[in-house]
């Protein structure tokens, strides 16, 4: 069948082993932690910024290539009208190309509301189903790149409660502003809000006891960023294209680390984007989040084939009443976009082109960049 893949292997330049675990810039230092820190200190003195830098008009004068926004989206009734209603001004200024909602079948009615706001949206299984039904999170994001065309793409989560229209900003600015940036990651402030009392800085407690840790003992060169599970998330196309998708949640430390291996740390950008609130997940959902994290990091960092061993899914050991739960992690990745046949992409484009034709949301032509240009 068109489009079948086994299990896929990580492809690329971050597939390559290294006889070491930690770069022999930072291992040979006499003061490594000195010297990082300086190092990291500079970063984010040229490639740190906040939203706040950003407004509307001063992004239009600097728009030279399309924009497409794809927002993954699984049970987000409550949150994405918020989302949506800050990113229709943006739109209808023609800040943002095209709106598309990657829905993973919610029960709550999610896809109604967010087309009734005027988004595009699509099933995520609908989308390259030759490659079977949908497995999570960076395989929605996946499919929605290939469904749109935007030159710039923009990833933003559907969860956030007090969103506005400085996420889309903030995240744009950079790569409108710089064009040597490739890559810009969102950070924010997380409180933890359990009982009516929110604890500041409280949130994001796999970034904080998996990811942060990981990354600093075995990639301290991307210490900096502050949000390494963000998934506010924008980059050009070109580059997303040359990447592989995690299909879970693994998909946005592979993000991070492929993007760093491939493009370098100077093509890479972060914007402080605020404040985060969203809804908090049990810490047995964390466990197996922790494992897709570990487990596509891993896969980077020690050894592609120690994980393509185990066919591409692991199973985590839950504790439960009289025993235990033993549940599948997937650890599936989907190839780079750019190795998709012609013929499939076109399909998944026209997936979209469908869904506008049949008044399932609008979004306005990918037309015009000649025009765009001569702003």
């Amino acid at each position: 069948m068109p489009g079948r893949r086994g299990p896929s292997t990580l492809a690329g330049p971050t597939a390559s082993k290294t006889p070491s675990l930690v770069p022999a810039s930072v291992r040979d230092r006499a003061a490594p932690g000195d010297l990082l820190e300086r190092e990291l200190a500079n970063w984010s003195a040229r490639n740190s910024t906040s939203a706040e830098r950003y407004d509307l008009e001063r992004l239009l004068e600097l728009k030279r290539q399309t924009v497409s926004v794809v927002l993954p989206a699984r049970e987000v009734g409550r949150t994405i009208p918020s989302v949506l209603d800050a990113l229709a001004p943006l739109r209808r200024a023609g800040l943002i190309e095209e709106i598309v909602v990657v829905d993973a079948a919610s029960a709550d009615g999610t896809a109604g509301i967010a087309g009734e706001r005027g988004a595009a949206v699509l099933q995520e299984s609908e989308i390259l189903p030759g490659f079977g039904a949908a497995r999570g999170k960076g395989d929605a994001m996946w499919r929605g790149l290939a469904a749109t065309s935007g030159e710039i793409v923009v990833y933003i989560d559907t969860d956030t409660h007090d969103f506005d229209e400085r996420f889309l900003l903030g995240m744009l600015g950079p790569l409108l502003e710089r064009p040597e940036l490739q890559f810009v990651k969102g950070t924010f402030r997380r409180p933890f809000e359990i009982g009516g009392i929110a604890v500041p800085d409280g949130g994001g407690r796999v970034t904080e006891l998996v990811a942060r840790p990981l990354l600093n003992l075995f990639r301290p060169e991307l210490g900096g960023f502050g949000q390494p599970l963000a998934g506010e998330t924008a980059a050009r196309r070109a580059l997303l294209e040359e990447l592989p998708y995690p299909v879970g949640y693994g998909v946005e430390i592979g993000m991070l680390i492929d993007v760093a291996a491939r493009a370098g740390l100077d093509a890479m950008a972060e914007v402080n984007l605020g404040t985060r609130r969203h809804r908090h997940q049990s810490l047995r959902e964390l466990s197996t989040m922790a494992l897709a994290v570990l487990g596509t990091a891993s896969r980077r960092i020690h050894d592609a084939d120690s994980v393509a061993e185990i066919g591409g899914a692991a199973a985590i050991a839950l504790p439960a009443d009289g025993g235990r739960e033993l549940r599948e992690v997937s650890l599936e990745e989907r190839p780079p976009l750019a190795t998709v046949s012609a013929d499939e992409r076109r399909t998944a484009r026209k997936v979209l082109s469908t869904a506008l034709e049949s008044g399932l949301g609008a979004a306005m032509p990918l037309e015009g960049v000649a025009a765009l240009g001569s702003r």
